[in-house]
């Protein structure tokens, strides 16, 4: 028998396992269906509602502004926040879903055997590392049948729908080969093409993960492959997951048999299985029956058979699968490039991102300073107070912000800053907050207008690098800021590199030097160098200026809750504002919960000259909670412990790249949400 006689036996073999296993959970899928029926879009259980929740907040893939439309309108209990937003992500896409979904499409190869001088197409395939390809068992049972078998990628139709010159690739089965029979997997090398680079540089890859929380039951599913053979061809949409069963996932879709080994992707286009087989209407007896009711005979071709379903090997078991097995260890090199989250790099399945990358949206303007759409050009010279009864009515969130809000909207900015705490919230388990909810103090215009003519511009380059404040004063602690930061991450001795480019712009060398230590923050961080600038000068400023200092607090107080429990979340030069706010605070106001995150309060150049006179546990305060993240450069000075004696409680977090001081990030945390959730619901 030749190998794609075998492989059709191995496939109705596959087909007929994968029908019992859809008998056996007739019950689960009845009631999955009952609920479904009853209104419950996502009927799967809470843990797993959780878990995926959880992943697409860290993985960025609900924008904050979908997750604030969700959970905003009232207070919500942890399940109904998870389906809410599990609906926002359904319905609504990112445009970047069809660029992803390409980028992901190009891993996928079609695979044909040579048979007899004749080329068969048997399945399809996908790669997961720069060098491995999966597919199914009985698309390449063995190491022989791989060497039978060739990989062609990009076998498809070009935009304007006319075929392109595919890209065939041999498979190194001798390099590596490895497959089990019953969750129907095959892992095999990949040969590098005709330029030697390995195939996954040319064509991309994709990262699988042993972790929980890909799917859940409802969720739409999407396959790429080739159908009997044809050109690559995608089902998105108008499909979704059925049942989870141990090692299999039941879904509906368009499938075809050529589409053995395709990828099964969620909306995130991550691989959640490996399909292998659709899942046959059977009779009595167990044998699959045609669309008009007779029973199935072979000849009458795969096409005649009465499918229901179709099934796919779950990635995470997958991974496990292979973690069990014994290696060599050139094998389990190759093994290592699928990713640390594959759990097959010797060290355990990495989480994702502790916080979710959300938020307004941003845009990088020419001179290189962030601005977001919760942008309103206009005046705004007042915060906005909570409405009344509040948390009770004896206990207000309050949340005080940092540099850099001048011209913005309050209401928008209070929107994004609840945005971030209720993915927090969620992940927690704790019922959200309503923006209307948060006393939010507003002090931007007025800090612009209070440093505006007190600031020097570094003259125009292409890529602008600092701001220095005006007067003396404030230039010497915004210098003294920077060396001081730039020595606690082991900044360099000096060079000639700040000052070559200070002289080549007609500057003074001390410009140069401190465009060298800016330079040198930034490369250590995911902060560019002009906002560690800013950041830097308006908290130098406030520190130096008491007529600054003294406008900001009037302005803060101005909206500040008068008595009552206080939950106060800073950030930025807010923390330091807060530090200071506290002795000023009346007498009936108690703080119960401080929470600062990314802040500047560890450097010596700051708390030495905070209205309190240096570092110590405010007697105000109850309870201190300090977020900060090591790629943070405004938080160089943290963990807070070492300098200030009976202070908060440090706790060090992931944010996303070029993120790290965004507040948002801050408070998507599970732990920061924590934090301030328990004392809203003590």
């Amino acid at each position: 028998m030749g190998l794609t006689g075998g492989f059709r036996d191995e496939r109705v073999r596959q087909a007929a396992a994968a029908a019992a296993r859809y008998d056996e959970s007739a019950q689960e899928r009845a009631e999955v269906e009952r609920r479904q029926d009853a209104g419950v879009g996502f009927p799967d259980s809470p843990e797993a509602l959780a878990a995926r929740t959880a992943r697409l907040l860290e993985r960025q893939a609900v924008p904050a502004a979908m997750v604030m439309e969700a959970v905003r309108s009232e207070p919500l209990a942890a399940p109904e926040a998870f389906e809410r937003i599990l609906g926002a992500s359904k319905e609504l896409q990112a445009w970047s879903f069809l660029p992803r979904g390409a980028r992901a499409a190009r891993s996928v190869a079609r695979i044909s055997a040579r048979e007899n001088g004749r080329e068969l197409p048997v399945g399809t395939g996908f790669l997961v590392s720069p060098h491995l390809l999966m597919t199914n068992h009985h698309v390449l049972p063995d190491a022989e049948a791989a060497h039978g078998c060739f990989a062609e990628f990009d076998a498809q139709v070009t935009v304007d729908n006319t075929p392109q010159a595919p890209a065939r690739l041999e498979f190194d089965p001798d390099g590596f080969f490895t497959a089990d029979r019953h969750l129907d997997y095959a892992l095999v090398l990949v040969a590098p093409g005709p330029d030697g680079r390995p195939p996954g540089e040319t064509f991309g890859w994709n990262r699988l993960s042993a972790r929980q929380g890909k799917l859940v039951i409802g969720e739409p599913v999407n396959v790429v492959g080739h159908p009997m053979g044809r050109l690559k061809e995608v089902a998105v949409r108008d499909n979704a997951l059925q049942v989870r069963l141990d090692d299999f996932l039941h879904y509906r879709t368009d499938t075809e048999p050529g589409n053995s080994g395709s990828p099964v992707y969620n909306d995130q286009w991550e691989v959640v299985a490996l399909h292998h087989s659709g899942v046959p209407r059977t009779d009595e007896q167990g044998r699959p029956v045609r669309r008009d009711g007779q029973v199935w005979q072979p000849g009458d071709g795969e096409d005649a058979v009465d499918w229901m379903s179709n099934e796919g090997a779950r990635t995470s078991v997958i991974l496990k699968h292979l973690a069990s097995l014994p290696f060599t260890p050139a094998q389990r090199e190759l093994l290592a490039g699928m990713g640390p989250e594959s759990g097959l790099d010797g060290a355990p399945a990495a989480p994702g991102p502790a916080g979710a990358r959300a938020g307004a949206v941003s845009v990088r303007t020419t001179a290189g300073v962030e601005r977001t759409s919760a942008e309103a050009v206009g005046r705004h010279d007042r915060g906005l107070k909570a409405r009344d009864g509040a948390f009770g009515g004896g206990r207000h969130l309050v949340f005080l912000h940092g540099r850099s809000q001048q011209h913005k909207n309050p209401e928008a900015l209070r929107r994004n800053w609840a945005a971030g705490l209720n993915q927090g919230l969620v992940r927690a388990g704790l019922p959200t907050v309503a923006p209307a909810d948060v006393c939010f103090p507003f002090y931007g215009d007025r800090l612009a207008d209070a440093l505006d003519g007190h600031e020097s511009l570094s003259p125009a380059t292409t890529a602008p690098t600092a701001v220095l404040p005006g007067s003396p004063g404030a230039r010497a602690v915004y210098d003294e800021m920077v060396r001081e930061a730039a020595e606690r991450w082991y900044a360099p001795p000096g060079t000639r590199d700040g000052v070559e480019r200070a002289e080549g712009l007609g500057l003074d060398p001390l410009v140069g030097a401190l465009w060298r230590r800016l330079d040198w923050l930034a490369a250590r961080s995911d902060v560019d160098a002009w906002t560690i600038s800013l950041v830097f000068r308006d908290v130098a400023a406030y520190l130096d200026d008491r007529t600054i200092r003294e406008e900001v607090l009037n302005c803060v107080l101005e909206t500040v809750p008068q008595d009552g429990e206080l939950v106060l979340v800073t950030h930025s030069l807010g923390t330091v504002v807060g530090m200071d706010l506290l002795t000023r605070l009346p007498p009936g106001v108690r703080v119960v919960h401080l929470t600062t995150a990314g802040s500047p309060l560890g450097m010596d150049s700051v708390y030495r000259r905070l209205l309190s006179g240096g570092p110590g546990h405010p007697d105000k305060v109850a309870d201190w909670l300090n977020a900060w993240c090591p790629t943070d450069p405004v938080a160089i000075g943290c963990p807070l412990a070492d300098d200030w004696p009976d202070g908060p409680t440090d706790l060090a977090v992931v944010n996303a790249r070029e993120r790290a001081h965004d507040i948002v990030e801050y408070l998507a945390h599970t732990e920061v949400a924590r934090s301030i959730g328990d004392r809203l619901t003590a």
